[in-house]
C-alpha cells in the first residue's frame, strides 16, 4: 500500500514514521536531478508566496530555503528583524499576520526561542488560513530540515539511485560535541533512530547530560547511547557527525578551554582510525576550524561530506516545500 503525505506543517521530527522520511528522500532525489540540469527551475509553486521569517541570524539555512523556493518558482518575501516593526513593539504573531495579509502561503520560521513556529502554526490553524508553517530552527528544540538533509546525504552515499531509511539499519553513527544546546542533534536523534541506526552521543558531561538518555526510551527502531569519552563512540562508526561548539557557552563555565576540548573531543585523522575504514564526517556548519574538527580533514573529499550537505540542503528543502505546498493545492 502506497503511503500518502498528509503533513500540513513541518515543525519537529519526533513523531515522524519511516514512510515519511522515505517520501522526502525520494522527492529530494528527483529534485537533485532537476538541479543538475541547465535549466534548474520547475513551476511547482508558481504563484505561491513563501515568506522567510528569520528572527535569528542565519546564512546557510536562510539562503538554502530562499534558493529552494526560487527553484520551485515561488514568490519570496524576506523578513529582517532589525528593520522590522518588531523593534517598535509589534508582537511575533502580529508580524506573522501582516505577512498573511500579503498573501503568504508558506511561512519558514527561525527563532531563538523554542516553540515559536508551533505557536504561529496554531494561530494559522485557528484562523483557518490554510498557511503551512515550517520550523527552520527554534531554540534548543528542533531543526528538521538540517536532520533531513543529513539523512539524505548519508543515504544518497549508500545508494545514489534509491536513498531510503532502511539503508541505515544497524549502522553506527557518532554525534560528537555540544549536544545540550543543539537542535540539530535532537532532530538527528529522531531521524537516525527511526531509520534503525545505532546513535552514539559523545562530549563532555556538561554538554551531554543524562537527560538525553530519556530520549532513547522514546525512539523506535534504533538505539541511543551516551558517552563522556570519545573513543567508544568512534569505535567502528560508519559516520561521524560533529557539532559546532558554541563559544558563547564558555561564559557558562561548561568547558575549561577550547584547546582542551579539541584535545579530548576534536575529530582528527588519528581518532578516525578507530572508525570503519570508509568512515565519512559531517558537520552542520558553521565550523570552528581546529576546534570541533581539524581544518585539513574538513577539506578532504575522501573523508568529509560537509560540502555535499550544503548542496543537498537545496534539494531537500525543495522537496519539503513542494510536499506541503502540493498538499495545500490538493
Amino acid at each position: 500500500m502506497q503511503f500518502t503525505w498528509t503533513r500540513h506543517h513541518i515543525l519537529a521530527l519526533a513523531d515522524w514514521v519511516p514512510q515519511e522520511y522515505d517520501i522526502v528522500l525520494q522527492t529530494a532525489s528527483s529534485f537533485r536531478e532537476v538541479l543538475s540540469r541547465r535549466t534548474k527551475k520547475v513551476p511547482a509553486l508558481q504563484g505561491r508566496v513563501v515568506t522567510n521569517l528569520f528572527f535569528e541570524p542565519s546564512t546557510r539555512t536562510r539562503s538554502s530555503f530562499e534558493l529552494a523556493a526560487k527553484r520551485l518558482s515561488a514568490d519570496i518575501l524576506n523578513f529582517s528583524p532589525g528593520t522590522s516593526s518588531i523593534t517598535k513593539g509589534e508582537t511575533i504573531l502580529d508580524t506573522a499576520k501582516t505577512y498573511l495579509a500579503m498573501g503568504t502561503d508558506i511561512m519558514v520560521i527561525r527563532h531563538q526561542q523554542a516553540g515559536v513556529p508551533n505557536a504561529i502554526a496554531q494561530e494559522m490553524d485557528r484562523l483557518n488560513t490554510g498557511v503551512s508553517v515550517f520550523n527552520a530552527g527554534d531554540g534548543q528544540h528542533e531543526h528538521p530540515s538540517q536532520a533531513l538533509l543529513d539523512l539524505f546525504t548519508i543515504t544518497s552515499l549508500l545508494d545514489p539511485e534509491n536513498p531510503r531509511v532502511e539503508l541505515l539499519r544497524g549502522k553506527k553513527i557518532a554525534i560528537v560535541g555540544d549536544i545540550l544546546h543543539s537542535r540539530v542533534a535532537r532532530s538527528n536523534i529522531w531521524s537516525l533512530t527511526a531509520a534503525g541506526a545505532e546513535v552514539h552521543l559523545a562530549g563532555p558531561p556538561t554538554l551531554v547530560p543524562m537527560l538525553f538518555a530519556s530520549m532513547g526510551d522514546r525512539t523506535h527502531g534504533g538505539q541511543l547511547l551516551l558517552h563522556w569519552e570519545i573513543e567508544p563512540a568512534l569505535q567502528d562508526a560508519h559516520f561521524v557527525m560533529t557539532l559546532r561548539l558554541q563559544k558563547e557557552r564558555m561564559t557558562e563555565h561548561l568547558l575549561p578551554s577550547l584547546r582542551e576540548y579539541h584535545q579530548r573531543y576534536g575529530i582528527t585523522r588519528d581518532r578516525l582510525k578507530l572508525c570503519q575504514n570508509d568512515v565519512k564526517v559531517l558537520h552542520p556548519g558553521p565550523v570552528n576550524r581546529g576546534v570541533e574538527i581539524d581544518s585539513d580533514l574538513m577539506d578532504d573529499p575522501a573523508l568529509s561530506l560537509i560540502s555535499e550537505q550544503v548542496t543537498n540542503g537545496v534539494a531537500v528543502r525543495m522537496a519539503l516545500l513542494y510536499l506541503i505546498g502540493n498538499l495545500k493545492a490538493s
